[in-house]
């Protein structure tokens, strides 16, 4: 049965003047009749007594407007609220480790602070995943740290991110290859930041790495307590010990290691005033026009 079929019985329940009702919802007579007739069907048994020209409720009928004038008022309320209220629901979000771990939770913390009818759930994955997960529908937007190219998806370009090399030992700046006999620790094959530093470096010399990672934090103790370490890391990931001098970065001449980071959702996403709204304000939040 569809709320219209409810809507036009329980009309007709407490009105059985058929033109009266036909002109209160503005529609004709016999769609009246075709209402009652199709919902009568879908229950297997009258509900009004056909008397003279009249729609007289039955006991049946009686019955069945006892049981629905409640649960179809409170659909009626959940469809006003769910129309008068568009920015609510649930959002899934899926970024890169960068992303999601040190630029995206402070912009998902002030955007529920305005907006108490909103769910984000947040999901750490690597580029690869976030991509088969918008084409699959499976999430709602994406914020990678990798090159895309998919007919099937929107990207957006949110941030430059910078690459640094840094160490608990101060130093000069200098050529890569003086670093060659570091130990280096490096992330685990697969990540963007790995992947981007080997490709600057290739053809100049082969690293040896020291130790794989896949925390930045545990990165972080080894780099404080080993003076003799060393690795390549986002800017946005070493802000604070850099501040503290607990970490140093080292200027590397003639290089510099860039990557772009980006916003990422498929092409045929609805645009919801929640979607847009959440976009429009992680663009605010990072100054994009």
């Amino acid at each position: 049965m569809t709320l219209k079929e409810l809507k036009i019985f329980l009309e007709l329940s407490e009105t059985q003047n058929i033109l009266e009702i036909s002109k209160k919802l503005s529609i004709t007579q016999s769609a009246i009749s075709q209402s009652i007739k199709s919902l009568e069907n879908k229950l297997k048994e009258p509900l009004f007594d056909r008397i003279g020209k009249k729609l007289v409720l039955n006991e049946r009928g009686r019955e069945f407007k006892k049981m629905t004038i409640n649960p179809y008022n409170q659909l009626i309320n959940i469809q006003y609220q769910f129309l008068k209220e568009k920015i609510a629901g649930t959002i899934y979000v899926a970024t890169s480790k960068t992303l999601g771990t040190y630029i995206l939770p402070q912009i998902i913390f002030d955007y529920l602070s305005k907006n108490r009818n909103i769910l984000i759930k947040k999901d750490i994955q690597n580029s690869t995943k976030i991509i088969e997960n918008i084409k699959n529908g499976k999430i709602d937007l994406g914020l990678i740290e990798n090159e895309v190219d998919d007919k099937d998806i929107i990207k957006v370009k949110i941030k430059e991110d910078e690459l640094i090399i840094v160490s608990a030992q101060k130093q000069k700046e200098l050529f890569i290859d003086e670093l060659k006999n570091k130990k280096w620790l490096l992330r685990e094959e697969g990540s963007g930041t790995r992947e981007i530093f080997l490709n600057h470096i290739k053809g100049v010399f082969d690293i040896d790495i020291f130790m794989e990672y896949n925390e930045f934090e545990e990165a972080k103790t080894i780099l404080i307590n080993n003076p003799d370490t060393i690795t390549c890391v986002s800017k946005e990931v070493v802000k604070k010990e850099l501040k503290e001098k607990k970490l140093y970065e080292i200027k590397i001449k003639n290089l510099i290691f860039k990557r772009n980071m980006y916003l990422i959702y498929h092409k045929n996403k609805t645009k919801s005033e929640l979607f847009e709204d959440f976009i429009n304000f992680i663009f605010d939040s990072l100054k994009i026009k």
